[in-house]
C-alpha cells in the first residue's frame, strides 16, 4: 500500500465529501451560502428511488458511503470498522475529539512507517518467489522440443520462419505481440487492439532486443523472457508485471521500417 498515495486520495476525497455536503443544502437568496435549516423539506427534495433508497439524502450518503469504502479499501485489514463510525459521528457532531492534533500526527506517522516496512518486505517476498517460479518454468521448458536457450538464458520457439531480413539493434520494427504472464494472465495485446506497433529495437527490454535479432522478417516465435531480461527486480511499479516476472511473448516480425546503414 502506498500511504502517500493514499494520504492524498483522502484529502481529495475530503474535499470532495464537503462539496457534496454543501450540495445537500439549501442555499440563502441573500448570501448565496449553505442556509441553516437543512433538514427541512428543501433540503431533501422528492427524487426517484433507486437501489430501494427513496430519498435523496439517502441516495447521497450512500454514495458518500460508497466513495470513503472504496478509499479504504487497501487499508480494510488496518481499520476498526466500529471506531471508524465513532470518530465520523463524533467528528460530525462537533464532540472534544479522543486524540490531540499531535497525538493524531503521531499515530499517522507510526502508521506510515509501519506500512511502508510492510509493503517493502511483501515486495521482497513477491521477488524471491518470482525468480524461483520463474528458474523453474524455464529449466522445464527448456526441454521440450523446439525450445532453444541462449547464452542469456532467453528461450525461444520457432512458429513461423520468415524469409525477409533480421533487424539490427539500431533498426526500427513494426511487430504484432501477445504478452502474458505465467499464469497465462494477458498484460498486453497488439492483436486484441488492432493495429501492430512500430519501435526502435534500442528502446525495449533485452529480451526483446536479442529475441528479435534472431527473427527474418515475416517470423512468428513465441519468447520467454527470464526477469533479468524483461522488468528487472522493479517490475512495472504499480502495473501488471511483478518484479523478476518471467515473461511469455507471441511476436510476428511483420516489417524491418528502417534498416540500419
Amino acid at each position: 500500500m502506498n500511504v502517500s498515495i493514499r494520504s492524498t486520495a483522502m484529502a481529495a476525497l475530503a474535499v470532495a465529501l464537503s462539496f457534496a455536503l454543501l450540495a445537500c443544502k439549501p442555499l440563502d437568496k441573500d448570501t448565496g451560502k449553505p442556509a441553516d435549516g437543512s433538514g427541512d423539506a428543501a433540503a431533501t427534495p422528492a427524487v426517484a428511488a433507486k437501489g430501494g433508497l427513496k430519498t435523496e439524502k439517502q441516495q447521497v450518503s450512500y454514495v458518500i458511503g460508497m466513495q470513503i469504502g472504496d478509499s479504504l479499501k487497501g487499508a480494510k485489514d488496518e481499520v476498526d470498522f466500529d471506531t471508524l463510525v465513532k470518530a465520523i459521528r463524533s467528528t460530525m457532531d462537533g464532540k472534544e475529539p479522543l486524540l490531540t492534533q499531535e497525538e493524531a500526527m503521531q499515530v499517522m506517522q507510526a502508521f506510515s512507517t509501519r506500512m511502508q516496512a510492510k509493503q517493502a518486505a511483501e515486495f521482497e517476498e513477491t521477488k524471491r518467489k518470482n525468480a524461483e517460479e520463474g528458474d523453474k518454468f524455464l529449466a522445464e521448458n527448456a526441454k521440450k522440443p523446439g525450445v532453444k536457450t541462449t547464452a542469456s538464458g532467453l528461450q525461444y520457439e520457432v512458429l513461423t520462419e520468415g524469409t525477409g531480413p533480421k533487424p539490427k539493434a539500431s533498426d526500427t520494427v513494426r511487430v504484432h505481440y501477445k504478452g502474458t504472464l505465467l499464469d497465462g494472465e494477458t498484460f498486453d495485446d497488439s492483436y486484441a487492439r488492432g493495429e501492430p506497433v512500430e519501435f526502435a529495437l534500442g528502446q525495449v527490454v533485452p529480451g526483446w532486443q536479442e529475441g528479435l535479432q534472431l527473427m527474418p522478417a515475416g517470423s512468428k516465435y513465441k519468447l520467454w523472457i527470464p526477469g533479468k531480461l524483461g522488468y528487472g527486480e522493479q517490475g512495472t511499479p504499480g502495473g501488471p508485471i511483478g518484479p523478476n516476472a518471467t515473461l511469455v511473448f507471441e511476436v510476428e516480425l511483420l516489417d524491418v521500417v528502417n534498416k540500419a546503414q
